[in-house]
């Protein structure tokens, strides 16, 4: 079965579309707007619900996530188990690769003159490298994809989409990122997931009756 990168495109483009405009909203913020003025405008932005649930939404980008989300895929369809899980492992290798060649600083470090002004959540271990880009929004945005992919209904995947955003918006309210390491992380996670995809899914095996089946279906025989 021979799936080209515009299959992939056409699968997901109700996702896509509106990516696009996502990118390009945030391109226009990103070029108006400095580093920091965007980070203590994200920063002020601030309450206790918004730090009590900010964490958990934060978590969704989690590998871990990733990997359970995967695990209980199979059970009913081994093929799209193994798209998710290996574009999850793809673009996070790409991401650690990226992290350590810019290793660049993250707001705790970038600010560490003066962090008197930066509202913390409290209890929460904070990271002072490698932030360029977020692994959290390249691991929410290439599974975003890969669902969209997957499922019949496409409106899944502008849910999937809103998630992705959460999660990037999450990284920037917890002073783990800045702005554009969560573009970037979303940038990598898109067209990495894609071009993995329409490689990986154009390739014979992944069709045969036995990858399009479930763990449970199998110990059912």
């Amino acid at each position: 079965m021979k799936i080209g990168l515009k299959d992939v495109l056409y699968r997901i483009s109700p996702f896509f579309i509106l990516y696009l405009l996502l990118l390009c909203s945030c391109l226009i913020i990103k070029f108006l707007y400095s580093r920091e003025t965007i980070y203590y405008a994200v920063n002020a932005l601030n309450s206790s619900w918004a730090d009590a649930i900010m964490p958990y939404i934060t978590d969704i980008g989690e590998g871990l996530t990733v990997i359970i989300l995967a695990a209980i895929i199979a059970l009913f369809n081994y093929r799209n188990a193994f798209l998710l899980a290996t574009s999850y492992a793809v673009t996070s290798i790409v991401a650690q690769v990226l992290k350590h060649i810019f290793d660049a600083p993250r707001p705790k470090l970038y600010f560490s003159h003066d962090l008197s002004h930066i509202h913390f959540v409290k209890g929460l271990q904070v990271w002072s490298v490698h932030s360029f880009p977020s692994g959290h929004s390249v691991t929410a945005f290439s599974a975003a994809v890969v669902i969209t992919y997957l499922c019949k209904n496409k409106n899944w995947g502008i849910a999937a989409l809103l998630v992705a955003m959460l999660v990037g918006y999450s990284r920037m309210y917890l002073s783990q990122h800045f702005f554009e390491d969560v573009i970037a992380g979303s940038v990598i996670g898109v067209i990495v997931t894609v071009l993995w995809l329409s490689w990986l899914d154009s390739k014979q095996f992944i069709h045969t009756a036995k990858w399009n089946t479930g763990l449970i279906t199998t110990l059912k025989k």
